[in-house]
């Protein structure tokens, strides 16, 4: 079982947006937001608009029982601002609809309503995500897999350098399988 860290999982104090941490999520402290977020319309994409409070919460103490997943929740300013799931594609669904490699890690990312809108910021915190993936020196390609309709997520991916490769279909959707190595990340970085 994972422990709850006392410290983030990533941290940049200098960051744009402010005080930026990537803090493993507490089921407790954090589901009754996470919930909100799931289950509001802005984000049917993530698969949870009509699930029961109990229902998330066992999707997310599945993940936190996982040792191949994590869910982190992202602060800005000390304030829960985004989602993030990570995880081995070679354990998970997607891993049978390609040939994972060493250093794959698979990513979900998802943004918390906005109280007062910040032009850019969905960009800022997915560059964040990236940031902390590629900081990890044994992660060499993000994987993706949004729905093949998620415009938005797939204008974000490209931006950052995402490939896609093709759509396949899963259960719950049908997804645009897309991959995105840190290469080509720091360069659409960079041009941006």
């Amino acid at each position: 079982m994972k422990t709850v860290n006392v410290i983030p999982a990533y941290t940049n104090p200098h960051h744009p947006l402010g005080i930026v941490d990537l803090w493993p999520m507490d089921l407790k402290q954090d589901t009754p937001e996470i919930y909100r977020w799931v289950t509001q319309p802005y984000a049917h994409y993530w698969g949870m608009t009509y699930k029961t409070y109990e229902e998330v919460l066992a999707e997310y103490t599945a993940i936190h029982h996982n040792p191949h997943a994590e869910a982190l929740i992202g602060k800005i300013n000390g304030k829960t601002a985004f989602l993030c799931e990570c995880y081995d594609p070679a354990h998970d669904l997607i891993g049978s609809f390609y040939t994972p490699e060493e250093g794959d890690i698979g990513m979900h990312i998802l943004i918390g309503p906005a109280e007062k809108p910040v032009h850019g910021f969905t960009w800022q915190v997915f560059s964040i995500v990236m940031d902390y993936l590629f900081e990890n020196p044994s992660h060499n390609r993000v994987v993706v897999e949004p729905d093949a309709r998620n415009e938005k997520i797939h204008r974000l991916n490209k931006k950052a350098g995402f490939t896609y490769v093709k759509e396949v279909q899963l259960p719950h959707k049908t997804a645009a399988l897309a991959f995105c190595t840190r290469q080509q990340y720091f360069h659409a970085k960079k041009n941006n």
